[in-house]
């Protein structure tokens, strides 16, 4: 099994998402705010014993964010991930593209 690979993204700071297409032509548009909310990192996740796909969350839409969230820039990390540095100063979530992949929210018909 092959690994996901974005195929083009973008940072749309006006509609305040996140947009990927994948290698499959799956289109998926990331909200900023339930985005920050489902951050990786052992801080965000309260702990190494909620890390790992068993925590991940099932659908990223039923997040409810605490606050309104900025991304101010978007790194590339190796071939692998993206790492967003967000407006309230946390910039240690390293999102993979699987993990990107698996929190593509359900298309709206």
């Amino acid at each position: 099994m092959t690994q996901p690979r974005p195929k083009g993204i973008t940072l749309n700071k006006n509609e305040h998402v996140l947009l990927i297409t994948w290698d499959d032509d799956t289109e998926c548009r990331y909200p900023l705010n339930n985005l920050r909310e489902a951050c990786p990192c052992v801080e965000c996740r309260g702990g190494h014993e909620h890390m790992g796909r068993q925590s991940d969350p099932d659908n990223i839409l039923t997040l409810t964010p605490v606050r309104s969230y900025k991304m101010e820039q978007l790194e590339l990390v190796g071939t692998y991930a993206l790492q967003p540095f967000w407006d309230d100063g946390h910039h240690t979530g390293i999102y993979t593209f699987e993990y990107l992949r698996r929190l593509c929210p359900p298309a709206h018909e």
